[in-house]
């Protein structure tokens, strides 16, 4: 399909459901080429159904990749903020007939998925200390810093004791 096609296409679909930004769509389609790149499947094999496992797990790897600790932030931006979001949007552009489905292929599939915390924050977030060194996972553990206590000042030099 041509990008002007498309593009006029995703702006008809904005336009009745404004629920989601247009660079969401082209995001999804650009997660779909990337999906396929990465199951080996290119746009001239005979089989080339993604399911929508297959899709979101493509779609988790590519907003690492492009956003990494801002997908989530990014994503939300364009009114994605779940697994389930992104399958509207799929459906949306099967329905425009930008996208094809098999007659398996539902919405539904879209909803277990994974919890955008987990995918898109979690990763990027510092490691916790680990109980059994005290330290930080993957570095050696703390120094522990010796408190001395101060030596006591002769009366002599110190006139209010």
């Amino acid at each position: 399909m041509q990008k002007s096609n498309f593009s006029q296409l995703v702006s008809e679909i904005v336009a009745k459901d404004s629920r989601y930004d247009i660079k969401a769509y082209t995001f999804v389609r650009e997660g779909l080429d990337y999906t396929l790149k990465t199951l080996k499947r290119n746009h001239s094999s005979a089989h080339k159904h993604v399911s929508g496992g297959e899709l979101l797990e493509g779609l988790r790897q590519h907003t690492v990749n492009e956003y990494g600790p801002m997908g989530k932030l990014v994503l939300n931006e364009w009114g994605i903020h779940s697994c389930e979001d992104f399958g509207q949007i799929v459906f949306n552009l099967v329905n425009t007939g930008i996208l094809g489905k098999s007659d398996h292929d539902r919405p539904e599939d879209f909803i277990p998925g994974f919890l955008f915390d987990d995918a898109f924050v979690k990763p990027f977030l510092p490691k916790l200390k680990d109980p059994l060194t005290k330290g930080l996972k993957g570095s050696r553990a703390p120094r522990k810093t010796r408190v001395t206590p101060s030596k006591k000042t002769s009366s002599k030099s110190n006139p209010s004791e």
